[in-house]
């Protein structure tokens, strides 16, 4: 039997398979893809997260101003939004397990562009490309998790998100240590990293090869169970609203990655470099919240942990502005866990109301996230310029009453996932 043969005869490339259900689908989860996706997103978003991490390099090497710096975060928040949905309509009609890796191409250009550029078009050209690959690898990724899911939903792509925002948080680190260091062509360290999470990215591939009939026979399953449960109208109606659930979080999210470390600085006086790693501690806790809201979900229910999530973090996100260093601290850790826990539940909770859309609707709300983030950005830098960064936080400290909406969506059950 060929190498070729062997991987299809056991589904996941040597690995012992899962064992299934009479009607194909995996009895439970793929652990080893669950957790190699996991690693591959944390590889990615550390790349990704290099290019906010370096605005303030480029900021000063550039003589950029804050709303240019945020047109810079609208170009690569924005192209990723507005493919991430097309690239999974795409690939719910046609799987491509293929798509990873090459996605993967596109990011490690971007980043090349970015380290060597030498003119505002061609950083802006390095942000939209650095775009594209994540508009590929976010709704391609959640479909590959939701196939190895094994019924945890919630779980799966909790584990698939919290790569990411380890990866999200290791990027004001890498700022810190190397690049601030070396400068713009620090980026450049950064190739083997690019080369491993496409070898990981082209093995994942070979697992969504072999597995993919499984998984659609599922989904049409699912699909007809959600349709007898919910009409279109009550469909439509939560997707909106939790479309401006996103919406909200993107906004509060935005003001914090792209210019905490600005209000930082210019409140408090910290330097660049204690200011990256306050970053990374926002970050860290983002990243404890979504792994810790993915069981939350699947065991008290996703409406549940969204309410708690959006709504949470208003009392903190009020007294943020008006507090010491210490505090300011304290809060963003608070408010990072909180708001964070949810957004893998967003996901799933879209997904299990129209199962055969996994890419679109994954690619819809992780791109509309970014998308909301990116016109945050540079709406965001527009007041930072006028008046100040402080009053950023002032304005975005009322975007969790948003929260108030998840009244309005229907109870799934506690354990749909």
């Amino acid at each position: 039997m060929s190498a070729s043969a062997e991987f299809k005869a056991d589904g996941q490339g040597g690995a012992p398979p899962a064992k299934p259900t009479p009607s194909g689908a995996l009895a439970g989860p793929v652990t080893s893809i669950l957790w190699l996706m996991c690693l591959a997103h944390f590889l990615h978003d550390t790349l990704q997260a290099l290019l906010s991490s370096i605005y303030p390099i480029l900021k000063d090497t550039y003589h950029l101003d804050f709303t240019q710096i945020g047109v810079m975060a609208l170009c690569f928040q924005i192209t990723a939004s507005l493919l991430q949905p097309l690239v999974g309509w795409f690939t719910d009609k046609r799987p491509m397990p293929w798509s990873l890796p090459c996605g993967m191409l596109a990011t490690t250009f971007g980043l090349y562009l970015l380290a060597t550029a030498t003119t505002y078009p061609a950083l802006l050209l390095a942000a939209a490309m650095v775009g594209t690959g994540s508009s590929i690898f976010h709704p391609e990724g959640s479909r590959v998790v939701r196939m190895a899911a094994g019924g945890k939903l919630g779980t799966a792509q909790s584990t698939f998100q919290v790569g990411g925002n380890f990866g999200q948080a290791s990027g004001p680190l890498s700022a810190a240590f190397i690049i601030v260091p070396l400068g713009q062509k620090g980026i450049l360290w950064f190739a083997g990293v690019a080369f491993l999470t496409f070898a990981l990215l082209a093995y994942v591939g070979r697992w969504y090869a072999a597995n993919v009939e499984a998984a659609t026979r599922r989904a049409r399953r699912a699909a007809a169970q959600a349709g007898a449960a919910l009409s279109s109208k009550k469909v439509a109606l939560a997707i909106g609203i939790l479309l401006l659930l996103m919406f909200s979080k993107s906004v509060y999210t935005a003001s914090l990655n792209t210019f905490y470390v600005f209000f930082l600085m210019e409140k408090f006086q910290l330097s660049l470099r204690d200011s990256q790693l306050c970053l990374f501690l926002y970050m860290a806790s983002v990243a404890a919240g979504v792994y810790f809201g993915g069981p939350i979900g699947d065991r008290f229910g996703r409406k549940t942990i969204i309410w708690f999530s959006i709504l949470g973090p208003l009392p903190f996100t009020l007294l943020l502005p008006y507090v010491d260093l210490h505090w300011s601290i304290a809060l963003t850790l608070v408010i990072g866990f909180i708001m964070s826990s949810s957004l893998s539940q967003i996901v799933v909770y879209a997904i299990e109301l129209a199962p055969t859309r996994t890419g679109m609707l994954a690619g819809l709300f992780l791109g509309l996230a970014f998308g909301f983030s990116g016109i945050a950005a540079a709406g965001l830098g527009w007041v930072a310029d006028r008046w100040s960064v402080e009053i950023v936080y002032q304005i975005c400290a009322f975007m969790p009453a948003f929260g108030l909406l998840t009244w309005f969506l229907p109870d799934l059950g506690a354990k749909r996932g």
